[in-house]
């Protein structure tokens, strides 16, 4: 990039995302409506607010900011504008801008040779492109049953984009791993309000960072990465829940044990999960061993009507939504229009590789008015098919019941 171009582009950062520094307990330039959000969870409606580069969209909590997409966004296709993406912080010290000139990535630790790398120095390292699903661990933990402590998020913290930047494997192959080298520790410019605080930091094992999937990218969906979803850098681990991907990525650390100690609390005590095989425990109940958690499961939505809608009888009416899972793909979805004592294969849609929303459509005549429960499952090609009872845990992460939708047939 020409040196003039990075001057204009540190110019537009400034200007449309200076407003973002943090005064007190509120951000300048974030305006709430009086529209609400329809579901209302224990602390009442939510109102939809609007940010700097974001359309409305629905606040959970203000400091840090913590911001829900409105679902009927997934109608408008298997690609999640930008304006439009949710947002997730952990800490509330966000820097105020980022000039993209002055940008350096640090990769350190038991690497061969430490770098510091400008945004052109790792442009010049190669090129990958992956449209992947980020999806918050906790989304749709406000339908958990018992109710459970953290955001009570509808299923609105997810969306699909994308990305564009450079393999992390490329960068580690730069700095020289050296032998014995375990973990890769990751690091973003958000930092801690008190000291007490741990620092958000991700680690992944060296297999996998060197597995060629997991990538550092500069571009979303064909523009520059949103401020709040991590401008300039961000990790992207396809398949992985969005706790991995890291924003404002600046250091990268490779140690040759377990990553572990006070700034290792959101990998050794946060964003764990039941260690057996559903991930779960009985309801209130504490499990006896957890793990990270890791890929995400296989889901499915109707995004074409919600619980309420009234839908016309008597004639065709096309049912659409999105499916999805951690890598395996989509390889089947069904829906039942008469509350699951039938099931219709759906058409898929697009394959736009295996970690993306995967549209599908159905074309139904409802016979009858009155009510009626539509349901929607997905398999993905590992033969893992969502289940029709919510499995439960203390975090009330990864949810992936069969989704159900209580409608009248008019």
């Amino acid at each position: 990039m020409r040196a003039d171009d990075h001057e204009l582009m540190r110019r537009r950062c400034l200007r449309g995302l200076g407003m973002l520094g943090l005064a007190g307990a509120a951000w300048p330039g974030a305006r709430a409506q009086s529209v609400k959000e329809e579901v209302a969870f224990a602390g009442g409606q939510r109102e939809l607010v609007s940010y700097p580069q974001k359309r409305a969209l629905i606040r959970v909590t203000t400091r840090p900011p913590h911001l829900e997409t409105p679902f009927a966004v997934f109608n408008e296709g298997a690609i999640t504008p930008n304006n439009a993406f949710f947002v997730r912080y952990h800490l509330a010290n966000l820097p105020a801008s980022i000039d993209p000139a002055s940008y350096r990535l640090a990769v350190r630790g038991s690497v061969d040779q430490p770098l510091s790398l400008s945004l052109a120095d790792l442009k010049a390292l190669g090129r990958a492109e992956v449209v992947a699903v980020n999806q918050c661990s906790g989304n749709s933990r406000g339908y958990s049953a018992p109710r459970v402590f953290g955001a009570q998020l509808a299923n609105g913290a997810m969306g699909n984009a994308r990305w564009v930047g450079v393999p992390l494997k490329n960068v580690l192959q730069k700095a020289g791993l050296k032998a014995g080298a375990r973990n890769v520790v990751f690091n973003g410019l958000d930092t801690p309000v008190l000291p007490t605080t741990s620092d958000f930091r991700k680690s992944l094992d060296v297999e996998h960072a060197m597995g060629g999937e997991a990538m550092l990218a500069w571009q979303m969906n064909g523009a520059d990465i949103p401020f709040l979803n991590g401008y300039p850098l961000k990790l992207i681990v396809p398949g992985y829940f969005g706790t991995y991907w890291v924003k404002h990525l600046s250091d990268i650390e490779v140690i040759d044990s377990e990553f572990t100690g006070h700034d290792a609390l959101f990998m050794t005590t946060a964003y764990r999960v039941p260690d057996n095989d559903c991930q779960c425990v009985a309801p209130g109940t504490a499990a006896a061993k957890t793990r990270p958690i890791s890929l995400l499961p296989v889901r499915s939505f109707i995004t074409s009507l919600a619980s309420g809608d009234s839908v016309p009888g008597g004639r065709m009416v096309e049912l659409k939504g999105i499916a999805f899972d951690g890598g395996a793909g989509i390889r089947e979805v069904q829906l039942s229009i008469d509350g699951g004592a039938s099931w219709r294969p759906a058409s898929l849609g697009r394959d736009l590789g295996p970690f993306s929303f995967r549209e599908w459509k159905l074309p139904v005549r409802f016979a009858k008015p009155g009510p009626a429960v539509l349901m929607v499952r997905a398999a993905n090609r590992r033969g893992e098919v969502q289940p029709l009872e919510a499995d439960w845990n203390p975090s009330g992460y990864r949810r992936h019941v069969v989704e159900s939708y209580h409608v009248v047939i008019a």
